[in-house]
């Protein structure tokens, strides 16, 4: 779990991003982090059951009902939803989950990294994304 080779190839090879727990206000950490993954070429798949758009983008009620793979779950919600979100996780087959800061369950990490996915929990994506492309991009 966040290891600095995990998160590179998280940023190398992801190109679908489901974000859970998205909001359609553009003072929410969900909706900045997501807008800025989006102007960066990333798709942005929202999902949140209360919201039908978020970024231009169709919002779906859960995991389990995008109609087609994602590379990266990423998590804006309280710990005590993260084994669900594992399980959901788990079931539509994608490679790797990112709880945001402040996200934690160490148990349901566990069990992400038992069926095979790459976990990075407590830390902001963009602020990644952004350490990550002053390391690897070049003038």
């Amino acid at each position: 779990m966040n290891e600095a080779k995990l998160i590179d190839e998280i940023l190398e090879t992801t190109k679908t991003i489901a974000v859970v727990g998205i909001s359609n206000k553009p003072d929410r950490a969900s909706y900045g982090v997501s807008a800025q993954m989006q102007k960066r070429g990333y798709q942005i798949v929202p999902v949140n059951p209360v919201l039908r758009e978020v970024l231009d983008e169709p919002c779906y009620p859960s995991l389990r009902e995008i109609p087609f793979p994602v590379d990266l779950v990423n998590v804006f919600r309280s710990p005590e939803f993260v084994p669900e979100i594992v399980e959901d996780t788990i079931a539509i087959g994608a490679k790797y989950l990112w709880l945001q800061e402040g996200v934690v369950h160490p148990e349901a990490i566990a069990h992400a990294e038992a069926n095979g996915i790459g976990v990075v929990a407590d830390l902001c994506l963009y602020k990644e994304h952004l350490r990550w492309q002053a390391e690897h991009v070049t003038g």
